[in-house]
């Protein structure tokens, strides 16, 4: 099973809202999310040097915001207001986009709860169809330790891709 730390940080220098990110195992859910977009971006990347591959990448998706979201409970157990699930595909949104328009450019999943676990699986681009369930997880997490997570969040003075020094625009 993996490990998953839930984390609130601001979403900007001037905003005061914060927002919701998470690391699966230690690493950051949007560094996964790059590495599975990687060879689908390839080509309208192809112009961009390595460093500004790596930044878009990894600057595609931004957190929910936390006033967003509301019930956190709710929404990262599979259950999100209607706003949030794509009834189609039976997703819920984990990340945003990073233009902070949370539906610009999400990052969906399905998430799945039993008694012991809870799962994130079928990892999805709304607006790309063509590239289908992308090439990550199935994160499945301890049920009581994801609870444990989720009540109390990491709280983060900053995007964690910046304070590690990770390339972000």
């Amino acid at each position: 099973m993996q490990r998953i730390e839930f984390l609130n940080y601001p979403t900007g220098e001037h905003v005061s809202d914060l927002q919701w990110g998470f690391r699966i195992d230690g690493t950051d859910l949007r560094v996964y999310a790059a590495e599975a977009t990687r060879d689908l971006w390839r080509a309208e990347l192809a112009d961009e040097g390595p460093a500004e591959v790596e930044r878009f990448l990894l600057a595609q998706h931004g957190g929910l915001t936390v006033s967003e979201v509301g019930d956190a409970a709710r929404h990262f157990l599979g259950d999100p207001a209607p706003e949030f699930i794509d009834r189609s595909t039976g997703t819920t949104p984990v990340l945003g986009c990073s233009c902070g328009l949370w539906n610009c450019w999400p990052l969906l999943t399905v998430i799945t709860t039993a008694p012991e676990t809870v799962t994130w699986s079928s990892f999805r681009q709304p607006f790309r169809k063509e590239w289908g369930e992308l090439v990550m997880g199935p994160y499945v997490f301890a049920r009581p330790a994801y609870e444990a997570a989720l009540e109390q969040p990491v709280s983060l003075v900053a995007d964690p891709l910046r304070t590690l020094g990770e390339a972000m625009p």
